[in-house]
């Protein structure tokens, strides 16, 4: 009976995404805490369930890379390896490779790449036949580090017959296999791994010896070498159908040159049976302790993972329900039924405490996004030549995945912008009288139904004479407009279409593809960002964001005979005006509110809407904003707050100017949501 791995895909992609995302950040911590062994266990225990759950799907090209970066990892751990930056590079290589192929999955693709390359620098890691520099070895630069010589397992006939082997195609391998501590009949055991060991290839040495293995007379692990042209990823799952076995470890073999020159391994073969048993058992021990601890923390928090689409069915259902709500507040209004107002009152408290329940069940931290920027802060200071420090705060702030899915490119973009032009070389640091690494600070954080994501550096700073003189190079702005510009508006000329100040073509900047980008991506999901810069200390990228998407507090108002909504978060307030008071100016009807000139707009031109009221003596209007702008929106009457469904107006629709969305009201009438940012320029 075939088992349909299809059912298990899902939770396959996720929780390799999970143990990917786990690898890169222990990984970052293992370049600080080199010597940390504790790490390198956590990162081996991700690859293995990895490598373990790519294998039962079929990913053939994924278990195969992570058994190789877990051969890696092992060497490290069992301290034959010392953890540098040049190893480093290459496991997060590894890592790359990894999530790429996880992601073709993801997309519906086989998870094929081709990864012989990385294959081959992780083997030659294992056989110490990487030249990596460390701290000792910087008078003789490109020198290969002296490692611990391995003891002569080996004699030259093994070696002779290994070399001829190697010659003709095949491999040579050390096979370490590990029962488990409950084995009964071990000499069962390793007959049945010796007779695989014959259909795959032939066996040139065994420790301890076969006639010791069969009269019992060893702990619980054996090690053989054996001539094979399978491959490492095959003899290990051959080897694993065999039952009882705690682990096997299938290694290259380096040859004698290597062997003589390079190679760290372990202590003699011939002695290390017992002490690897005791030592892997104390190992063994604390990982368990670990595991016991993880384990007793599961059980007490009782969670259960959702798929993310079942919780927009629900969040759509109910969508539909606020809608029936408001039509049933609107009905008992109508028919003045005392019964019935009580229990639509009462109905709204439930469904208001069932929204609040959703709304946070959709809730994400910000972490998701957050976790992908130190890897790639790392990667980016060393094309730099740059030393950088990337502090995260408040990872666990929260925001609906509707704007997590949304935000992580205009943040990346933003840290890009920071590393970029923000932070300067070590050299001009240094001559300014700063540390040499610079410091990026992440922070993220609630305020009101908002959250607030701030970008930080201690960098150069903006210096708007640049900016204002490319502006007007570029024809962004005139002369004349600079004159009287603030600060403040001479830094958002940076989020002006095109805009660059980038003096070289490079992978990172100056493409042409400015911070235009960011500003509107974060507008066109009901946010906003700012730059507060001094010169020669540091720029704050600051983004505001709304917290939900989804169901949104707003103003309804009448403009002729129809309804519109606008969205509370860009209202200032409500306002009267004669019309007498409203003054022309540029062209352009506009008055004096609270001793600023504020332009208005009359949503029935904007949106033509045929006249069908008669003119008053008065104007009504809501003050809304857009950063540091302001307009009044003229409208013929405000009807009140309420929370409403923010519906998309599909494909064809998106592009409407001054549109945002649709709802439907609770008489059933559609009302469109005013999009505030595009109205006020």
């Amino acid at each position: 009976m075939s088992l349909d791995l299809d059912q298990y895909l899902e939770v396959f992609i996720e929780e390799s995404k999970e143990h990917l995302q786990t690898c890169n950040e222990l990984l970052l911590e293992l370049e600080k805490n080199p010597d940390d062994v504790m790490i390198v266990h956590e990162i081996f225990r991700s690859a293995h369930t990895l490598k373990g759950m790519s294998a039962t799907m079929g990913f053939d090209d994924l278990a195969r890379l992570t058994h190789q970066m877990e051969n890696v990892l092992d060497e490290i751990r069992n301290q034959r390896i010392k953890v540098n930056t040049d190893i480093l590079d290459i496991v997060f290589l590894a890592v790359d490779d990894l999530e790429a192929m996880v992601l073709s999955v993801a997309d519906g693709g086989n998870g094929k790449r081709d990864v012989s390359l990385t294959i081959e620098k992780l083997e030659n890691i294992v056989a110490g036949q990487i030249v990596m520099i460390g701290s000792a070895d910087r008078e003789h630069p490109g020198a290969p580090v002296e490692m611990e010589s391995r003891a002569d397992i080996y004699d030259e006939y093994e070696w002779a017959v290994m070399e001829q082997s190697i010659d003709q195609g095949f491999k040579a391998y050390s096979v370490k296999v590990i029962l488990n501590d409950d084995c009964i009949l071990k000499a069962v055991r390793v007959f049945m791994v010796y007779e695989i060991f014959a259909e795959l290839g032939e066996v040139i040495k065994s420790v301890p010896p076969v006639d010791v293995l069969e009269e019992e007379d060893f702990g619980q692990e054996f090690t053989a070498t054996i001539l094979s042209k399978q491959s490492a990823i095959d003899i290990e799952q051959r080897i694993l159908k065999v039952s009882e076995l705690e682990s096997v470890r299938v290694s290259l073999v380096p040859n004698k040159t290597s062997k003589d020159q390079e190679y760290k391994a372990t202590k003699d073969l011939e002695n290390a049976n017992q002490l690897q048993v005791h030592s892997t058992k104390q190992v063994k021990g604390k990982e368990d302790e670990k595991a016991s601890s993880v384990n007793t923390a599961v059980a007490h928090s009782k969670t259960i993972r959702v798929n993310i689409e079942r919780l927009d069915i629900l969040m759509n259902l109910f969508e539909e329900l606020v809608i029936d709500r408001g039509r049933l507040e609107q009905i008992s209004k109508d028919l003045k039924d005392a019964e019935l107002f009580e229990t639509v009152e009462h109905m709204t408290r439930i469904s208001g405490d069932m929204q609040t329940i959703i709304l946070n069940m959709r809730m994400v931290p910000v972490e998701t996004v957050f976790n992908r920027f130190p890897r790639m802060v790392r990667q980016l200071a060393r094309n730099l030549n740059k030393h950088i420090r990337l502090e995260i705060i408040g990872a666990e702030t929260e925001l609906d995945r509707t704007v997590i899915d949304e935000i992580g490119d205009p943040l990346l973009h933003l840290l890009r912008n920071a590393l970029d032009h923000g932070i300067e070389t070590p050299e001009a640091r240094r001559d300014k009288g700063k540390p040499e690494e610079g410091t990026v600070i992440l922070k993220a954080y609630h305020s009101g139904n908002h959250v607030f994501i701030e970008i930080e550096d201690d960098g150069a700073g903006i210096n708007t004479d640049v900016v204002v003189t490319k502006a007007v190079d570029k024809g962004i702005i005139t002369e004349e407009q600079a004159e009287i510009m603030t600060e403040r508006q001479k830094n958002e000329l940076l989020f002006a279409s095109g805009f660059s100040t980038a003096k070289e073509i490079s992978d990172i900047s100056g493409r042409g593809v400015g911070l235009d980008v960011v500003k509107n991506t974060i507008e066109s999901l009901g946010g906003s960002v700012s730059i507060n810069s001094r010169l020669g200390y540091g720029s704050i990228f600051s983004v505001k964001l709304p917290l939900t998407l989804s169901i949104i507090s707003v103003m309804l108002v009448e403009v002729q005979d129809e309804k519109y909504a606008i969205p509370l978060s860009s209202i200032i307030e409500t306002y009267i005006v004669q019309r007498e008071e409203v003054l022309r100016s540029h062209n352009q009807d506009v008055i004096d509110f609270r001793g600023k000139i504020i332009p208005l707009v009359y949503l029935h031109s904007i949106l033509s809407i045929p006249v069908c009221r008669e003119e008053e003596d008065f104007l009504s209007l809501v003050i809304v904003r857009n950063g540091d702008k302001m307009a009044g929106l003229v409208v013929n009457s405000f009807i009140g707050q309420q929370e409403i469904v923010l519906k998309s107006l599909g494909n064809y629709l998106n592009s409407v100017f001054a549109v945002s969305g649709a709802t439907i009201l609770g008489d059933g009438q559609v009302a469109l949501i005013i999009d505030c940012n595009s109205l006020v320029k």
